[in-house]
């Protein structure tokens, strides 16, 4: 018997052998099978004129009429466009808060303190929107809210956090990252921990103080994980936050705080346009898929970080 039959016969015995761990896999593909993949079959609607009293089957085809319609209702474009400008305003402070804290705790020496911090900076992270919108609405109250208390006690005019178009963009981005840079810095502390510590003895025995080992030994070694991070987030770029938006929105921002999430919730499912906002959430599917495939053809060319 020659080796390939050796190997293929061995990869059979394994896979005989394995056949408990295959059955413990069984529940997660029967769910992933009818959550995610035969609700596929809706997409259909997109090109229809949908009529759930007719049923996808005998609803009226109409092509490409609501992708046609997408991008000539106003609110769809504006929509479009606010979901790029959370999305990035979100990547870019995010990344920069996340890196600094990262910088920051790493140069804590007492383990005690450091374990403490870091145990109250990734907490939020754990916290559902839904509790975390109430308390956000509760502070930031434009009456009796805590924040607009301590406001009008420094002298000001209270703020209408939640109200006022340009202030909600802030609240989103702002507490978005407040929830978020303490988990997302744990890739850049792991970075950090496995640089070799020779080259920072080696700077110290040359005079280099903090700000000199950082600059030239902590970032450039960082560099390859910064551009996986970075390279990875550009396929969320559509993804502005439905959970954070929905639960802190109201009508009178929606002109820079409603998302394509958030628009296709409420024409869909409350205005019950069910074909436009089946094309609209497709539309973003496919933008994301190009998006995410393009982003690991870049992480793999410039870092070469690959996973399959």
């Amino acid at each position: 018997m020659d080796m390939t039959a050796k190997k293929q016969q061995g990869k059979i015995v394994r896979r005989k052998d394995s056949w408990q761990l295959y059955l413990m896999l069984a529940p997660a593909v029967l769910l992933a099978l009818i959550f995610t993949y035969l609700p596929l079959g809706g997409l259909v609607m997109a090109f229809q004129d949908y009529k759930p009293y007719l049923g996808i089957l005998k609803s009226d085809w109409v092509g490409m009429e609501q992708f046609k319609f997408l991008f000539e209702y106003p609110d769809s474009v504006q929509v479009i466009w606010n979901t790029l400008r959370i999305a990035v305003l979100k990547l870019v402070f995010g990344f920069i808060s996340t890196i600094s804290f990262a910088l920051l705790i790493n140069e804590v020496r007492k383990k005690m303190l450091r374990s403490v911090v870091q145990t109250f900076v990734f907490l939020p992270h754990f916290l559902s929107w839904v509790v975390l919108g109430g308390i956000f609405v509760e502070l930031l109250n434009p009456d009796n809210g805590l924040v607009n208390r301590a406001i009008q006690a420094l002298g000001f005019n209270p703020i209408f956090f939640l109200g006022d178009n340009n202030w909600f963009l802030v609240t989103v981005v702002s507490s978005e990252v407040w929830k978020e840079f303490g988990y997302g810095s744990i890739i850049f502390l792991a970075a950090l921990a496995g640089i070799n510590p020779a080259l920072y003895e080696a700077a110290q025995l040359d005079g280099a103080g903090r700000w000199k080992q950082v600059f030239y030994i902590t970032l450039p070694s960082l560099i390859p994980t910064m551009v996986v991070v970075l390279t990875l987030s550009l396929s969320q770029v559509l993804n502005a936050g439905f959970d954070q938006i929905f639960n802190l929105y109201n009508p009178l921002v929606y002109e820079k705080g409603d998302i394509i999430d958030t628009f296709v919730y409420r024409i869909g499912l409350i205005d019950g346009n069910y074909s436009f906002s089946t094309a609209v959430g497709l539309f973003k599917s496919v933008v994301s898929l190009i998006l995410i495939v393009g982003a690991y053809r870049l992480a793999y060319k410039v870092a070469g970080y690959k996973i399959f």
